[in-house]
């Protein structure tokens, strides 16, 4: 791994979509950032799936230099005439583009650009879905379930499932099926299941701090769907951004795909103008359509938040006293809050009024979480009020980089002197290190002093 590529691990990333957004635009912008290549490869490599090529080669749009992705059913006939023993891999500059538009009701239509630079991303022996047939949502998840078994790791698993979760939830309210009934067409559900987890492994490697994403740009006109010609944006992209802050207009073309719009529901926390930040990289991902007032890309920035005194941080913290709560209750209520964006909660046992044993819950948040917070403190534990502080963190500056071992390969935390930049502290993270011992069949110990062991020597 280069050094620029440890310094994207925990940055800042703010989704640019002037043009819109799809998956596949998310998926080539993430890699032109600097996401390793082979890395979303040998994630797409534990879906077995039907046989298909995944094209990544660069084109212009306007006057910019982009990464487009397309994905490509192989027919039988021309699954029989590849050798799949070589991989061709030469990027010819030129792009003879033909625009085969296959009109998706989950995504936009692909250009399948000759390009001969390609990876045969399949296994005939695991050929999934059968050929011109609807997949059920239940099938996808289970095919996603099952690259877990194979190898996917656990966090590409949870984030790609929490994508397809609320792409499918929203497709069975809206035709009115349950939610093991919603089907994609085979050629759809295709382009979803490579943009979505490709996206999915994309983010697990760059394990964002956080995702800000400006107000999303829908385009205007009409789209043909399986379900006839439908005003943009489409009903399922519109359920999809409820509570997003979106803009109709522009160019008369559907700009942002369901697939987009979930990958935007599902993992941005915060939307507005770029943020102050550092920047360290930047990635651009094509569109298929020539657009006539702009060139049709994501744009992805990558950086690090600076304050006044970057290792000067205001936080809140909330505090409870429970001594009638049932102790099983703890575990789900941290873990809730974790998950609702506290920085960090904790649990200290005290001795109350009338000698009573009891415990302090304290939640450290952001200003902005305070109230959200605070509500669900009072919503899931038997307290009748909430206090609160404001206190002031002084911070290392987080990085994180990857190391080598036998077990696989573990990220670890770097915590850097703001000022001076030298590293103070280094940790595995423990939760890898937890999936490995698992998987190899070793005590957890042993991972994190091989971890620590790689981080040293290396």
């Amino acid at each position: 791994m280069t050094e620029s590529q440890c310094r994207l691990r925990g940055a800042t990333l703010y989704f640019d979509c002037f043009a819109g957004i799809a998956g596949d635009m998310t998926l080539a912008a993430l890699l032109d950032l600097g996401v390793p290549e082979s890395l979303v490869r040998q994630a797409l490599g534990h879906l077995p799936l039907s046989p298909y090529e995944l094209r990544i080669h660069t084109v212009r749009k306007g006057s910019l230099v982009a990464r487009k992705l397309d994905v490509l059913p192989i027919s039988p006939s021309e699954d029989s005439s590849h050798d799949h023993s070589h991989d061709h891999s030469h990027d010819h500059s030129h792009d003879h583009s033909h625009d085969h538009s296959h009109d998706h009701s989950h995504d936009h239509s692909h250009d399948h650009s000759h390009d001969h630079s390609h990876d045969h991303s399949h296994d005939h022996s695991h050929s999934y879905f059968p050929r011109h047939s609807h997949v059920h949502y239940s099938q996808i998840r289970s095919l996603i379930e099952q690259a877990g078994t194979r190898g996917l790791s656990a966090d590409i698993v949870a984030r790609a499932l929490s994508m397809f979760d609320r792409l499918a939830a929203v497709e069975a309210a809206l035709h009115g099926v349950e939610l093991g009934e919603v089907a994609f067409h085979e050629v759809g559900a295709l382009d979803s299941i490579v943009d979505i987890v490709g996206v999915a492994a994309a983010l697990s490697y760059l394990a964002p701090r956080r995702i800000v994403c400006r107000p999303v740009v829908l385009g205007s006109g009409s789209v043909y769907t399986a379900h006839g010609l439908l005003p943009v944006p489409a009903p399922a992209t519109l359920a999809l951004l409820r509570d997003v802050p979106v803009e109709s207009g522009g160019p008369p073309h559907e700009l942002t795909t369901p697939t987009g719009a979930v990958i935007v529901a599902a993992n941005v926390e915060s939307y507005g103008p770029l943020p102050k930040l550092r920047v360290l990289a930047v990635g651009h991902g094509a569109g298929t359509r020539e657009l006539a007032d702009r060139p049709n890309l994501l744009r992805v920035i990558a950086g690090r938040e600076e304050t006044a005194a970057e290792s000067d941080d205001a936080c809140v913290v909330l505090e409870a006293n429970l001594d009638d709560m049932n102790p099983q209750l703890y575990g789900p209520l941290i873990e809730g809050l974790l998950k609702d964006g506290a920085r960090d909660a904790w649990l200290v046992p005290v001795q109350m009024k009338k000698g009573r044993p009891g415990i302090v819950l304290s939640v450290l948040c952001d200003a902005v979480r305070q109230a959200e917070l605070t509500t669900r403190v009072l919503r899931e534990t038997t307290s009748l009020g909430v206090r609160s502080h404001t206190v002031q963190r002084h911070t290392l500056r987080r990085e994180l980089l990857t190391v080598h071992t036998e077990f696989g390969d573990i990220p670890i935390k770097i915590g850097r002197d703001p000022q001076s930049g030298a590293i103070w502290n280094a940790a595995p993270e423990f939760s890898v290190c937890v999936e490995s011992a698992q998987r190899h069949g070793v005590p957890i110990k042993q991972v994190l002093a091989a971890a620590l062991a790689a981080y040293h020597r290396d």
